[in-house]
């Protein structure tokens, strides 16, 4: 049968938690973490049915929450381990079901239809795909207390649910974990085992795992009152010199000089970059494209604006509006700041007039008053997507 049937595990017990109830069933704004990952993994079309694997005294409870969801096809009691508590899923689901798996995980819930989907797709096609996020962090190797070096990063990830399998590859590897009587923390463990590819997804930020009472204390504030709109603000300054095109809110500007930079020099889209990730608590622009990076060289600066605005979008935000203000004296800006918006507004997905491009000069104070660069401000108001 050509199908995706989720499998939904929450029968961890959440000791970490300290919450007196099992981790799945801790309430987030009044609703139990199942009952909001359920609905967000049945919220995709790609996604014909719902097995919930809990502790076993909280089957019935399960069943009452996720009944009217519509896609339940069942109950099942969790194990001591998450490799038992998806075996038990999988059991659930019988023999004769040979479509995608999805495992998932109960304490994941504010994982999005892109995302679901998104695996859902690439298991379909190779046999087996995770979510991964990139590392940020510079990673170090310890032992006994002790740095022992530090760790490439480029080739890590964090592993995210949900993961997807082709169901003969999932049971093919779980026969061979519990056979050789080895542990797997997840489903792509198993796989891998067995020598079978994993297909990498592009994870989500905002698919994070609550497992501890900061975690808990995140989602709380992310569906509360942290989840209002928020203010950003940028700001950068880069020089004029000879030899360059003058580029400016993606907009190239005729004039003798151009602004130095590693990309393009665009101050404009970086200010408003800045503003974006601010806003968004998602680092800045040299986190995201370091100038050390042979990539970004003469870049034009569209490229990152464009995928701020996927960063924006992954940790739950929606723009708002934009305001900025650019300060030049040369040369006179006013016949392209029509043009600036339009391609501001193009690479935000958001209409023209959601932007606001102000001009200002110097008054000729200083360098900027002199004519030796162009500074850009920029304000944004992101908008909380709530789930």
């Amino acid at each position: 049968m050509h199908e995706t049937v989720a499998i939904l595990v929450g029968a961890g017990r959440g000791e970490r938690l300290g919450a007196g109830a099992p981790k799945a069933f801790v309430p987030l704004a009044g609703e139990p973490m199942l009952a909001r990952a359920a609905r967000a993994l049945t919220a995709s079309s790609a996604v014909h049915g719902l097995v919930a694997v809990v502790p076993a005294e909280k089957s019935e409870e399960a069943r009452a929450l996720l009944g009217s969801a519509g896609k339940l096809r069942g109950v099942a009691a969790g194990g001591a381990r998450r490799q038992d508590s998806v075996q038990a899923g999988l059991a659930l689901l019988g023999g004769a079901f040979d479509g995608v798996v999805l495992v998932h995980d109960a304490a994941r819930p504010f994982v999005d239809t892109p995302l679901v989907e998104a695996v859902a797709a690439a298991a379909w096609r190779t046999g087996a795909a995770i979510p991964v996020l990139p590392l940020t962090d510079t990673v170090k190797r310890v032992s006994a207390g002790r740095v022992g070096g530090t760790v490439d990063r480029r080739e890590l990830g964090a592993a995210q649910t949900p993961q997807g399998f082709r169901m003969e590859v999932l049971r093919r590897a779980y026969a061979a974990a519990f056979g050789d009587g080895v542990e797997v923390t997840d489903e792509a463990a198993a796989v891998e085992r067995i020598g079978a590819p994993v297909e990498a997804v592009p994870g989500s930020p905002r698919n994070r795992k609550i497992t501890g009472p900061d975690d808990l204390a995140w989602a709380e504030w992310a569906l509360g009152a942290g989840g209002g709109d928020r203010v950003g603000t940028g700001f950068d300054v880069h020089r004029l010199v000879p030899g360059r095109p003058l580029m400016l809110g993606g907009v190239h500007v005729p004039h003798d000089r151009g602004l130095q930079g590693h990309s393009d020099g665009d101050c404009v889209i970086h200010a408003l970059c800045d503003a974006l990730l601010g806003a968004a608590a998602a680092g800045d622009m040299g986190q995201h494209f370091p100038s050390d990076d042979a990539r970004w060289r003469d870049a034009p600066s569209l490229v990152f604006l464009e995928r701020v605005v996927e960063v924006v979008a992954e940790r739950g935000f929606a723009i708002g509006n934009v305001d900025l203000t650019v300060i030049a004296e040369r040369p006179r800006l006013s016949a392209h700041a029509g043009a600036m918006r339009e391609a501001l507004g193009r690479a935000l997905r958001q209409p023209a007039e959601a932007v606001s491009v102000k001009l200002k000069s110097a008054d000729g104070l200083g360098a900027l008053g002199a004519g030796e660069g162009i500074a850009a401000q920029a304000a944004v108001i992101l908008k909380a997507r709530r789930a």
